[in-house]
């Protein structure tokens, strides 16, 4: 009885570990190997798109396959779709400066119709994810990237510790190395509600 307890707890202890420590790994790289100021390029920025890809990605694919909750994995699936395309806002500009906002809204407005259109299927499916541990990591994850983030990596912060003159890299990998941590939590999140929910089928 115990074992069937501890093993799952442990496991999943194990697997946030080695996210951890993907994260650390990425930060080293590109300060180590490749010299990197954590710029649109570095191996920081483009896992941060490749987890913000596979979380959109997992969501999408279990909404087609899980017709009640439907309506509100697009909701999130759409979330994400978003943060990603506002990470990759230096692409769109590459169509016309500030574009990313234009697709970015399309897609909200996309999620947010099914949303409404499916109100009380959506906070359904809302309230399923929210009463399930994973929702907590979840918390955490977008309260990182969203909030604790952005006032770390505070220009102002940063010239009353150092100097009008501080090193911007190191701002960079400190705001940088916090975001992909939080977005590390919303995959772990993802991972272990979606796994929650084959459990349930």
């Amino acid at each position: 009885m115990a074992g069937r307890f501890f093993y799952p707890q442990i496991r999943g202890l194990v697997i946030a570990a080695a996210g951890c420590m993907l994260v650390i790994g990425a930060l080293l790289t590109d300060v180590f190997v490749l010299g990197d100021e954590v710029k649109e390029s570095s191996v920081t920025e483009i896992m941060q798109e490749l987890i913000l890809l596979a979380v959109a990605s997992l969501f999408m694919r279990r909404a087609g396959q899980d017709k009640p909750r439907r309506p509100a994995l697009l909701l999130m699936a759409g979330f994400f779709i978003v943060l990603l395309i506002r990470e990759l806002d230096f692409a769109f500009d590459l169509l016309a400066h500030g574009s990313w906002l234009w697709f970015a809204l399309a897609v909200s407005v996309y999620a947010v119709y099914q949303a409404v259109r499916h109100g009380q299927q959506t906070l359904d499916g809302l309230a399923d994810f929210m009463s399930r541990p994973s929702w907590g990591m979840m918390c955490a994850g977008m309260l990182t990237v969203l909030v604790f983030s952005r006032f770390f990596g505070m220009s102002e912060l940063w010239r009353h510790l150092a100097g009008e003159e501080y090193p911007r890299v190191v701002k960079n990998l400190a705001e940088e190395g916090t975001e992909l941590f939080g977005y590390m939590l919303c995959l772990l999140s993802t991972l272990d509600y979606l796994r929650e929910m084959k459990a349930d089928d």
